[in-house]
């Protein structure tokens, strides 16, 4: 039992490197293990997200003003949730959404527990994890979280 509790410990630790992220100073791309579940009949989507890591609280001011011409999304994930995890594997394996339309932002909860905080209290939505919030205009004009959280639901969001 402990040998499989090692093994599934393991790979959960590892699974979480399967993101790619931006920021200003370095790109981080990792993919160990994005085909090891993959079906032998699903489509793979040809659209990589280009994540921009949120990290600082100026890069909230940041948004705002990219949020007066084209809207931005802001994922919130938290990498020791299974759930979470999962969310954002099917939200990244469904996306196909130009990057022209859209800027992507990608916090990582665990790291960055207090600009959470800033994000909840900037926007006024309550903090949920994942969650998925989209600025229009200056306001999270969408959030959403857990299973509810579609690439399909964004786009009815960005054309309103």
């Amino acid at each position: 039992m402990s040998y499989k509790f090692n093994i599934v410990t393991t790979f959960c630790l590892l699974s979480k490197l399967s993101l790619n992220l931006q920021s200003k100073d370095k790109t981080i791309k990792m993919g160990l293990f994005d085909n090891f579940f993959k079906g032998a009949d699903k489509e793979e989507n040809s659209i990589k997200i280009n994540w921009v890591a949120l990290t600082d609280k100026a890069q909230l001011e940041e948004i705002l003003k990219i949020s007066m011409t084209k809207p931005v999304l802001i994922f919130k994930h938290s990498t020791r949730c299974g759930i979470s995890r999962m969310v954002l594997k099917n939200f990244e394996s469904d996306y196909d959404i130009p990057e022209t339309e859209i800027d992507m932002y990608f916090l990582d909860l665990l790291e960055y527990r207090t600009l959470s905080q800033d994000i909840s209290e900037k926007f006024k939505v309550m903090h949920q994890s994942p969650q998925v919030l989209v600025i229009k205009n200056g306001k999270a004009i969408y959030n959403d979280s857990h299973h509810s959280i579609t690439v399909e639901a964004i786009k009815e969001v960005m054309v309103k």
